[in-house]
């Protein structure tokens, strides 16, 4: 018996297999996507912290039907939050109850080396951001917890002096007293006017 030909074979076509893209349609996305600054990274990663449910193919549309982006590689991974004592914010922490905040997911995208992404540089004047209002806040803050905290009963006081001090000047004559809720009106008027009854 003659032994079999084998079949011939045509050439492969380039990309005969392609993942099925663009076939979850998002209309309006609700999901909180944050982009992150990676300036380590080259120009054409991008990576994102994506809610727990969502898989690469979801992302993948994403870019693709929102913003064109074809992806080239997503690599995921879930970043575990560290074990605490109790729920952040509870009233009455109880120690030994340990808590684990939710994980966050992070995904790295891939774009191709034509489509790259340069963060712009960081503005040097933030006077349109009000940034020495927030820095004076920040400052008055930390002030106040060192204050109230344990180390604050042997700061000096912020109204000015020692309550011996202020008694020896209403003695002397050089302060007036007056009560501290006539500096605060209930009803919302300016400080230090009278109130009718």
């Amino acid at each position: 018996m003659p032994a079999p030909k084998p079949a011939l074979l045509g050439p492969l076509a380039a990309n005969r297999f392609r993942p099925p893209r663009g076939q979850k349609k998002v209309y309006l996305p609700n999901l909180p996507l944050t982009y992150l600054r990676t300036p380590f990274a080259p120009p054409n990663y991008a990576t994102f912290i994506t809610p727990l449910s969502f898989n690469k193919l979801d992302l993948k549309d994403y870019l693709y039907n929102l913003y064109s982006i074809p992806c080239l590689s997503i690599r995921s991974y879930v970043q575990q939050s560290r074990v605490r004592e109790d729920k952040p914010g509870a009233r009455n922490p109880k120690p030994r109850r340990w808590y684990r905040p939710r994980a966050k997911k992070r995904m790295t995208v891939e774009m191709p080396a034509t489509m790259p992404f340069v963060w712009p540089k960081a503005p040097s004047d933030l006077k349109a951001w009000d940034k020495e209002t927030h820095e004076q806040a920040k400052e008055e803050q930390e002030e106040e917890q060192k204050r109230r905290g344990i180390q604050g009963r042997n700061l000096p006081r912020a109204d000015g002096g020692s309550l011996r001090e202020q008694a020896e000047e209403l003695l002397k004559g050089k302060k007036v007293w007056r009560p501290g809720w006539m500096d605060w009106d209930v009803r919302g008027g300016a400080p230090g006017t009278q109130i009718g009854l």
